[in-house]
């Protein structure tokens, strides 16, 4: 990987987290109603890719269930989990993903669960349990559970998506914003008030926030992502992801004040070496080793 590609995915994790911080920022302080914001963002994503929703995958049926999934039925969740659960502990809890996506291809499409993968699994999820602890015993809050059941319906989405091909980056933006779009504003009109309230109150930092999320993160960004992952094995270029929570922890405590102690810490290592031992051979993850070094040269 060249040092520029590797800057570009730099940034594409820098505004990956950097959303998680925002997105924290506008339900926790603006007091904006997850689910209003979440339709504002699937909006705000349709308007501008639209055009690609033309030559629709087949089956249309799967497309959709794909939109739901790796739309509303992730990021419309982990702004719930964000109204009591920090960004930090977020973004560790969210590495759930690839383990169950692991998992989940082994049972459905039937792909090899070696022992390092399973391994691998443990290691995460010893390491998201750890975070979720506290002297008590398991802090089950519920903002975590909704990042958990994020991981879950993400994955499951991830893997419907490996049974279809040929679809574009931008073409994927567009059927995630109309599949999800639908069932955010019914969800938001129906459950969730005070929209005009927060509107009012503070226009310019919710449409500013709308904007980066619809705008910076999911079509710039992702579309980024998907471009370097066409260039690249998908095995050199997946793994770089994990810095997305190393930036989020390091914004989160400088920006909303993150308490990130001593079994945090650990925890969040344990979880990052289990995604790397799951996704990838040791081979594959020296030569990873190697792509860092020389971008940071």
């Amino acid at each position: 990987m060249t040092p520029r590609d590797f800057g570009l995915m730099t940034l594409v994790c820098l505004i990956w987290a950097a959303n998680t911080i925002v997105s924290k920022l506008v339900i926790a302080n603006l007091q904006a109603p997850p689910m209003f914001y979440a339709a504002l963002r699937f909006a705000v994503v349709l308007a501008v890719v639209w055009p690609w929703l033309r030559n629709a995958p087949r089956p249309l049926w799967r497309m959709i269930l794909v939109g739901l999934c790796m739309g509303s039925g992730t990021f419309a969740l982990v702004f719930f989990a964000l109204k009591t659960a920090s960004p930090s502990a977020v973004a560790i809890v969210s590495q759930l993903g690839v383990p169950i996506t692991a998992v989940l291809s082994w049972f459905l499409l039937g792909e090899r669960l070696d022992a390092r993968r399973i391994t691998g699994t443990a290691m995460t999820l010893a390491g998201v349990v750890l975070v979720m602890w506290n002297p008590d015993g398991l802090h089950m809050s519920a903002g975590l559970l909704f990042v958990v059941a994020s991981a879950v319906i993400g994955s499951f989405g991830a893997v419907l998506m490996k049974q279809i091909e040929g679809v574009k980056p931008l073409q994927f933006q567009a059927w995630v914003g109309l599949s999800s779009v639908i069932p955010t504003l019914a969800y938001t009109l129906s459950f969730e008030t005070g929209h005009a309230t927060v509107a009012l109150a503070n226009p310019w930092a919710l449409g500013a926030a709308v904007l980066f999320s619809g705008l910076v993160v999911s079509v710039l960004a992702h579309t980024l992502y998907y471009t370097l992952i066409q260039r690249y094995e998908a095995s050199l270029v997946s793994p770089l992801t994990l810095m997305t929570p190393i930036f989020t922890i390091a914004l989160g405590v400088v920006i909303t004040g993150d308490v990130v102690d001593l079994r945090m810490a650990l925890g969040a290592v344990l979880a990052l070496i289990g995604v790397l031992v799951t996704a990838f051979r040791f081979n594959q993850l020296a030569r990873l080793a190697l792509v860092f070094g020389r971008g940071q040269g």
